[in-house]
């Protein structure tokens, strides 16, 4: 039989030929169909939800097939709620009041509702806390009355917490000399004798709040149990908590609070199967969390939907749920 070197060429391009007519067809195409791709949108560089979200993307990529996750860097709550009402974001970490605060159309989101947003869980908390100098003699939240009290920078979802705690207690801006300072600012003005008290919503111990402490005896003033248990009636993207005894120099009391707590936050395009592959994922993974950043030591899958201020992603809820 005559070789004939042209038609194993016509041969081998009919098989290449065909095996991409395949792969168009559904054949290894496939995988490049199924591709994920999810844009979880963090913080400030320097602040604790960017390391955070770049864990649970790598988490994400590492157990979720055809997944592609990445985090980025974003100025955090008010943003990332912008950001996935305009779909530019996935996934985002949002404190749940200002996701309570977006999905009721209050506060600096009053009149501008955002719909189609989904809890997939809350994450870890970020507590209140009323400091003054143990020297001013103010033992109480309802000792404020009177006073000068930096509240926060004005429109700040710290301020919206001070004047939710204050109205808890019967306390007015009226009754109150404000100071809208953001905490660094209200940090140097308690230090400097020029406000009494100073509010701030942060994980313990707050670095102001050690600085201060390292110079003056601190007194953090407590949230009662009556008065937390009103305001999360009202609130209940609230949640209790108690600050340990020595987290700052010189103050060696247990002191009960409140906090609000971190959370990761779906658009609408997050369906049902990837919904619970995401919880499942990043549950089931803490200690990458955990090595990424300490905060990650409170987040558990047991308070994963306590402070929840949204429907949740109907996936998510199923996994937290079995």
């Amino acid at each position: 039989m005559k070789f004939s070197w042209k038609k194993i060429l016509t041969a081998g391009l009919t098989a290449i030929m065909a095996t991409a007519l395949l792969a168009g067809c559904g054949g290894s195409g496939n995988q490049s169909a199924e591709k994920k791709f999810i844009n979880i949108a963090t913080g400030g560089t320097a602040g604790t939800y960017y390391p955070i979200g770049g864990a649970m993307a790598e988490i994400l990529n590492k157990s979720i097939p055809g997944m592609n996750a990445s985090a980025q860097s974003t100025g955090a709550s008010v943003s990332n709620v912008n950001m996935l009402k305009d779909d530019q974001v996935d996934l985002a970490i949002i404190q749940n009041d200002i996701t309570y605060y977006a999905v009721n159309g209050t506060e600096m989101f009053k009149d501008e509702k955002v719909s189609g947003l989904q809890g997939i869980a809350t994450l870890y908390p970020e507590t209140c806390q009323f400091v003054t100098l143990d020297k001013s003699g103010i033992q109480s939240i309802a000792d404020l009355k009177g006073k000068r009290v930096a509240v926060g920078a004005a429109g700040s979802g710290a301020e919206a917490n001070a004047r939710q705690i204050l109205e808890a207690y019967g306390i007015t801006y009226d009754d109150i000399t404000v100071q809208y300072l953001s905490f660094a600012e209200g940090a140097s003005a308690l230090k400097d004798g020029n406000v009494d008290a100073a509010f701030l919503t942060a994980g313990y111990p707050t670095a102001s709040v050690q600085d201060i402490a390292s110079q003056n005896k601190v007194r953090l003033l407590p949230v009662e149990e009556d008065k937390a248990d009103a305001l999360i009636a009202k609130y209940p993207f609230y949640t209790k908590a108690l600050i340990p005894a020595g987290t700052y120099q010189g103050f060696d009391e247990v002191v009960p609070s409140v906090s609000v707590m971190a959370m990761l936050v779906a658009s609408k395009n997050v369906d049902e199967k990837l919904g619970y592959d995401i919880a499942k994922a990043i549950f089931s993974n803490l200690d990458r969390i955990q090595a990424a950043h300490s905060v990650g030591k409170l987040i558990t899958k047991e308070k994963a939907m306590e402070g929840m201020p949204l429907k949740m992603n109907a996936g998510a809820e199923k996994f937290f749920k079995e």
